[in-house]
């Protein structure tokens, strides 16, 4: 089938311009001057909207078990709600479990995507237990379209792994031509202060970000480029949420090492004040780096345009208030740890650019075009453009909407954006071609992603 997507505003890292998209099947055949392409099987209006690639989550927790519970998106409801906000690609991370292997894991995690996905999908691995046989089997993760090794310096006893273990993953990595992703915080010291104030009777979810403080996150960060400095290894930070940790990764970008970051909605917008809420209100914004004091957002802003900070994901990881944040009653270190956000991304960084914090170009940069280079996937996805897939998403800059748990798609009961007036809204979604979202509703089908099996990191030199 053709659809010709006409008279909109074409995005790309450069800017806006006005002209037509051709799509055949799962492709983009053409994109041209308006009134150039006149035939297809069906036109679709873009008058007055933007036209830009589908946004590419690269950080994403579906049926994830943490804290003797699980995120509670399944990959179909995960995945539908993703579409719903203009993202079309998400990368999952399969997370190896102590004593068992990376390829058992990630057939595990083939098992529960395949066939239950509304848009496309690959993976990262989370790497929990170095040993020799992890060490092998990370090649042929690579040969099986899985480049990127998450490891975390906090978590001591579920998820923590020592220096010389990140060491051994880096050289590893650099070997293979893998990317290490690095959960960047000092957990050892974060156990001590964390102990001490239940010691104290602090137990409120406020507790949870003031024994996780800024100067920890910083202080692993910038371990973890020293460590990836001596292996020449890939560095890529995760949810980087503090101004010391950004000044860590803009010094190693400035030297010329191959140091990359992100950031999430939730360090932009939400801050120390949420996880402060009366009662027990604060546990809905309990993740992990924690919410900050207001003060690191405008750095966070500023690093976004100077590429110090050249991705925004979400670490979407929801788990409902009910029964599950409500685990921690009486101990903020129970509250199983997630913000959800899959649907919002978008929309959230479109308010920037309408607060004149991002241009448009960097809004497609930082959500679709340069999460595709980094992981892989450039140029199938995260441009428009002839050859590329049809993951399309037709914008409205205009439109009003209110963020609220009563309208979100994603299976969680409550939003952490309750009542945030944005402005700008997903009119349609294209997913390789297919209307998966219409002004009409969702027309997709959680059989339709496929898995994406990517390159390496094509930002490497």
């Amino acid at each position: 089938m053709t659809t010709l997507i006409k008279g909109g505003q074409v995005l790309s890292p450069a800017g806006a311009t006005t002209a037509d998209v051709l799509v055949d099947g799962e492709r983009i055949a053409a994109v041209a001057a308006p009134g150039v392409l006149i035939e297809a099987e069906e036109i679709i209006d873009a008058t007055g909207k933007y036209v830009m690639p589908g946004g590419i989550d690269a950080h994403t927790h579906m049926e994830m078990p943490f804290g003797g519970t699980h995120s509670v998106d399944t990959f179909g409801t995960g995945t539908t709600a993703a579409a719903w906000g203009g993202t079309t690609t998400i990368i999952d991370f399969a997370v190896q479990a102590k004593g068992t292997s990376l390829l058992s894991t990630l057939d595990k995690w083939h098992e529960k995507a395949d066939g239950n996905c509304a848009i496309d999908y690959g993976f990262h691995m989370i790497v929990s237990d170095v040993n020799d046989t992890t060490l092998k089997e990370m090649s042929a993760c690579v040969d099986g379209g899985v480049g990127s090794f998450k490891m975390f310096m906090a978590y001591p006893g579920v998820f923590y792994s020592t220096d010389g273990e990140i060491l051994l993953a880096m050289q590893r990595a650099r070997e293979i031509g893998a990317t290490i992703m690095m959960h960047a915080e000092n957990g050892i010291a974060i156990d001590q202060l964390a102990a001490q104030a239940v010691a104290a009777g602090k137990v409120d979810p406020v507790q949870h970000g003031l024994t996780r403080p800024p100067e920890l996150e910083g202080e692993a960060t910038s371990r973890a480029i020293q460590l990836a400095n001596v292996t020449g290894a890939p560095l890529y930070i995760v949810h980087l949420s503090a101004s010391q940790a950004l000044a860590a990764v803009a010094e190693a970008r400035e030297g010329g090492q191959n140091v990359f970051a992100e950031t999430c909605p939730q360090y932009l917008y939400l801050s120390i004040e949420d996880l402060a809420k009366p009662g027990f209100e604060g546990a809905k914004y309990v993740a992990s780096p924690p919410l900050r004091d207001k003060s690191h957002q405008p750095d966070l802003w500023r690093g976004l345009r100077t590429n110090d900070l050249s991705v925004v994901s979400t670490d979407h990881c929801p788990f409902c208030f009910k029964d599950q944040k409500e685990l921690g009653r009486g101990d903020f270190r129970a509250i199983p740890n997630g913000i959800p956000s899959v649907e919002h991304r978008m929309d959230l960084l479109h308010q920037g650019v309408v607060a004149g914090e991002l241009s448009l170009g960097r809004w497609v940069e930082t959500c679709s075009a340069t999460p595709a280079r980094m992981f892989g996937l450039y140029p199938r996805k995260g441009v428009i453009a002839a050859g590329s897939d049809a993951d399309i998403v037709i914008y409205d800059p205009a439109a009003k909407q209110t963020l609220s748990a009563e309208t979100h798609h994603m299976n969680v009961d409550y939003s952490a954006y309750e009542g945030f007036e944005i402005t700008g809204k997903v009119d349609t979604v294209l997913s390789r071609g297919r209307v998966v979202v219409s002004p009409s509703g969702f027309t997709g089908s959680t059989s339709h992603g496929k898995f994406l099996s990517r390159q390496l990191n094509q930002y490497l030199n």
